[in-house]
């Protein structure tokens, strides 16, 4: 079992929450971080576009504003850190929230509140990795010295 309390700067009104056009910002970054696309043109508008709905997936349909608990296989994760399937349910109050992920190599698929209280779905499908080239083996002598 997981437990999650809010920060002291999640707390928004219900006036802000049934407004449709905040639901679209991002209330804990309005700003692009430092990290974000360095040095390039519309870093603000495309932070903005990255996750449209922020506010919407955390505030709205979201419990991360709210104190709760998590239970599950790994409650205080997104993914099996195995990899495989992952399923929580989040309790606040009398609501379960339910949540469940499956990881694969290159595949990730979850859908529902995740360990943070946001509700989030993916489908993800990732590039496979370029590993380098083998080297061949340099020949070892018997006694483990090289040759």
């Amino acid at each position: 079992m997981a437990t999650h309390y809010p920060h002291q700067s999640q707390h928004f009104r219900t006036v802000q929450k049934l407004n449709p056009v905040w639901w679209l910002g991002n209330a804990d970054d309005p700003l692009a971080p430092d990290w974000y696309r360095p040095g390039k043109r519309c870093r603000n508008l495309m932070w903005h576009l990255r996750n449209p709905c922020h506010n919407f997936d955390f505030y709205v349909v979201g419990i991360v504003d709210k104190p709760f608990s998590r239970v599950g296989r790994f409650p205080d994760h997104v993914s099996n850190p195995n990899r495989g399937w992952n399923w929580a349910v989040c309790r606040y109050k009398c609501l379960r929230l339910p949540f469940i992920d499956y990881k694969r190599t290159r595949f990730e698929f979850y859908c529902g509140w995740r360990a943070n209280g946001a509700f989030g779905v993916k489908l993800n499908f990732a590039k496979q990795e370029e590993l380098p080239p083998k080297q061949p083996a340099e020949p070892v002598s018997p006694d483990g010295k090289n040759l």
